[in-house]
């Protein structure tokens, strides 16, 4: 934790993770950074599933394909995220076709994921679902207060959007969510649930795994501060930039989620088939 703390101390806008921490990959071809992408994909399907992120048919992770970049792989309509491996994935287009993969397209997830990876060339990651504690939260509308350290990860770095359309089966309506999103990590949609971008699919996942627990804190810590009459404490503003300079840095999304990929690889390592 001390490289960490080193971090903060940084005054940088763009705070990267020190020399002594592992980095992303780099690929030696397209096929390699292709299958890579696949399987952090597939792995964060299981990790949805496990922690009860999935409701039905609803939900929906993407990596950007690194060679057809107008291209993203997603999950199959109808596929249960916990059954969900790096082999049938699919590939679809800008236009909604499916150009690799034998399942169909769910059109809300080619709705919102499409506007994203359009609208945001350095997302190569997407992660929505219909998360409990997400859609509790979202019905608030409003913003994650900086009340916890987890929660600086988002401190000034994720939006809200207001104007739920009913289901996100219309273009309009993703590129509406994504003028929302703007150049933030996150976005919670009211009525809705949550979206995470990453410009690796570790981030993303990482990001909407832990955006997910901090609406959990704060309505629980609401709840408990209605009951007991006290106000909540807040983090002072310098101390959530500073955590977030940590926290909210991109390589450490990537970071923090190598822990959950290599504990549930060894536990469903049917997912990279």
């Amino acid at each position: 934790m001390n490289a960490l703390n080193e971090l903060g101390r940084d005054d940088s806008a763009a705070v990267k993770i020190s020399r002594g921490l592992p980095q992303p990959p780099v690929f030696s071809s397209v096929a390699e950074e292709r299958q890579h992408r696949k399987e952090r994909l597939a792995a964060g399907f299981r990790l949805f599933a496990k922690f009860g992120f999935d409701e039905g048919i609803a939900g929906h992770i993407t990596a950007r394909d690194p060679e057809f970049t107008d291209t993203f792989w997603v999950n199959g309509f109808g596929m249960s995220f916990s059954q969900i491996k790096a082999s049938n994935l699919i590939r679809v287009d800008h236009t909604g076709k499916v150009v690799e993969g034998d399942y169909p397209v769910n059109a809300a997830a080619f709705a919102i994921h499409s506007s994203v990876h359009a609208a945001r060339p350095d997302s190569v990651g997407a992660a929505h679902s219909h998360s409990t504690y997400g859609r509790a939260f979202a019905a608030l509308g409003r913003k994650l207060d900086p009340i916890s350290q987890d929660a600086c990860a988002f401190y000034n770095d994720h939006a809200l959007y207001e104007d739920y359309g009913g289901v996100a089966v219309e273009l309009s309506e993703g590129q509406q969510i994504v003028r929302a999103l703007g150049p933030h990590k996150a976005a919670i949609l009211q009525n809705h649930g949550l979206l995470t971008v990453g410009k690796t699919v570790d981030e993303a996942v990482w990001w909407f795994i832990t955006m997910e627990r901090s609406c959990q804190v704060q309505l629980l810590a609401e709840a408990a501060a209605a009951r007991t009459n006290q106000p909540l404490k807040f983090i002072s503003e310098s101390s959530a930039l500073q955590a977030f300079n940590v926290l909210g840095a991109s390589n450490t999304g990537w970071f923090q989620f190598q822990t959950l990929y290599s504990k549930i690889v060894r536990e469903q390592p049917d997912l990279l088939n």
